[in-house]
């Protein structure tokens, strides 16, 4: 193993948070946190030094310059330096902190006791280095879309299957099993997110009957679901989104609904309109900051 680390400073407009995660998660960074910081969040990540030079940290840094000067945001800030190696899998996670999401759910890290809640779920989570803590803007949307559609009516919903695909840290199927759906299949391309996901169940006692995990995308849900969905959820950027409509349909049922973030205000068109094209209407949109969720159902013919 490495015995620096670089630890790498990114102070961002809230807006471009998820890029810069996303960013993050390509350049191989393992662990990542993020902290408000008056108007702004306060991202870091971590990097063993040996798979990166300072020519390469240049580069991540141009990489940040266009992403913000594409989606129209204020070029973020960029440092960073080394630190011994064990420092690196604590320095993260001092930050993170129980936070409360919408009106039913606490996202608590695996490692701290929660706060008193007798009216919320407490979902625990350790995300290692894959996507969704809970603070940004597009899970947020997602969690408090699941909380409008499940736990309301406990009967209806025991025999709720759902898929999400591009799961992450499993952050989504979680938080849809609390509310009381029976099964999620669970699928992420990167075999990181898998394992959390599958370690996350685990730490909220969810067995594997419950979360079913797996490697791939909607091919492969296709092979292991055993029949169409109710509803699914997919918090991933708007191309990928926009590349993944077109195959909802091969795991879809007259009456599945699904919830759709990951996707900036300017990007909200494209999407709606490949959703359109392919067959599903827009219930709602609802956005926080720069970011939008789609609530969508299938449009039926009259």
């Amino acid at each position: 193993m490495a015995n620096h680390w670089w630890e790498i400073q990114i102070l961002c407009d809230p807006g471009l948070e998820d890029l810069i995660f996303w960013r993050l998660d390509q350049f191989g960074c393992q662990g990542t946190s993020s902290e408000t910081k008056g108007n702004s969040r306060l991202v870091q990540a971590y990097l063993p030094q040996e798979q990166a030079q300072l020519l390469d940290l240049a580069a991540l840094s141009i990489g940040f310059r266009q992403d913000a000067l594409t989606v129209s945001l204020p070029v973020p800030g960029v440092h960073w330096h080394l630190i011994e190696e064990e420092d690196w899998s604590i320095t993260w996670k001092k930050y993170w902190q129980p936070e409360s999401i919408g009106d039913r759910f606490i996202v608590c890290p695996a490692w701290l006791s929660p706060p008193e809640a007798p009216d919320r779920h407490i979902l625990y989570l350790d995300p290692g280095i894959a996507f969704g803590t809970g603070s940004h803007a597009t899970t947020q949307l997602c969690l408090e879309s699941l909380e409008m559609r499940l736990g309301i009516d406990p009967q209806e919903e025991q025999n709720l299957v759902l898929a999400d695909i591009g799961c992450g840290s499993g952050i989504l199927s979680i938080g849809a099993l609390l509310l009381g759906a029976h099964a999620v299949y669970a699928v992420d391309t990167d075999p990181l997110a898998v394992q959390a996901t599958f370690c996350n169940g685990k730490i909220n006692h969810l067995g594997g009957d419950r979360l079913i995990t797996s490697q791939g995308s909607i091919n492969e849900l296709t092979e292991t679901l055993p029949g169409p969905v109710d509803g699914i959820l997919c918090n991933i950027l708007a191309e990928v989104v926009i590349d993944l409509i077109p195959k909802f349909e091969a795991i879809s049922k007259p009456t599945t609904w699904g919830v759709i973030s990951g996707v900036l205000l300017d990007q909200a068109k494209p999407v709606a309109d490949t959703l359109e094209q392919h067959g599903w209407m827009v219930a709602t949109l609802w956005r926080r900051k720069e970011w939008c969720c789609f609530n969508i159902r299938r449009e039926l013919d009259d």
